[in-house]
């Protein structure tokens, strides 16, 4: 996971793009092509830069009639996937409720896109990775799937990043069942993410270990309080005055 200072100012965010980011350029329409572009960059390269996508969004809500529906799509699919950081629900209020500027040769899917992808980002967030799965591979979201997250590259794995991210800390083993209707894989595929995470796999018992760490062991500790006569006293003699 990326450390705030990362996620403010990523390091494959170029000079230029700094630039728009940093400074009063950031509110001019004219930037908003480039910055478009690298959204699509981002798309393209599985780099992220949350700033600039809000970037755009706000160059949107300032000049409606820059509006571009599958723009706020695909940020919004990069936000899906930052989890912990708040970055899809800060999208999410930047976009207005006013209604855009409509195109009557091709209608706007941000209407019914938006739905599905806010259902996917809080079952992505209350850990219900099954649920999120299967609404994903659903007929509701053939759509999100056919025309946007096909050219996202590394989507799903980014979406199985969040999900590893919330199985370390909570387990030291899990059965390969379990852990195939979080990660929607099996197989030969599942036995290869393992390995991968450097994890552990006993094939007879169907059972994965993850290595420890601070999160997933009980470790007891003990907490002794020093407190010198002098602190007693005072403190003795507060609750006397309050009383």
């Amino acid at each position: 996971m990326v450390s705030a200072s990362e996620w403010a100012a990523p390091p494959t965010r170029t000079e230029l793009i700094e630039n728009l980011v940093s400074g009063v350029d950031r509110y001019n329409p004219n930037n908003v092509g480039i910055l478009e572009d690298y959204l699509y960059h981002q798309i393209r390269s599985q780099e992220y830069d949350c700033l600039a996508n809000l970037a755009i969004l706000k160059l949107y809500q300032f000049n409606p009639d820059l509006y571009n529906p599958d723009v706020v799509i695909n940020i919004l699919i990069k936000a899906l996937t930052a989890y912990p950081f708040p970055d899809f629900n800060l999208c999410i209020s930047l976009l207005d409720e006013r209604p855009f500027p409509a195109n009557p040769d091709e209608p706007d899917p941000l209407p019914s896109l938006l739905p599905v992808l806010t259902s996917l980002y809080n079952l992505l967030q209350q850990c219900r990775f099954p649920a999120f799965w299967a609404l994903y591979r659903s007929d509701k979201a053939e759509s999100l799937r056919d025309n946007y997250t096909v050219e996202c590259v590394g989507f799903e794995d980014s979406v199985r990043e969040v999900v590893i991210r919330a199985v370390t800390p909570a387990f030291k083993r899990i059965g390969t069942d379990r852990l195939s209707t979080y990660l929607d894989l099996s197989g030969d595929d599942l036995t290869a993410y393992i390995e991968k995470l450097g994890w552990s796999l006993d094939a007879e018992s169907g059972v994965a270990t993850l290595p420890l760490n601070p999160d997933n062991q009980i470790v007891s500790t003990v907490v002794q309080e020093n407190i010198q006569l002098p602190q007693l006293t005072k403190i003795i003699a507060h609750t006397q005055t309050v009383a």
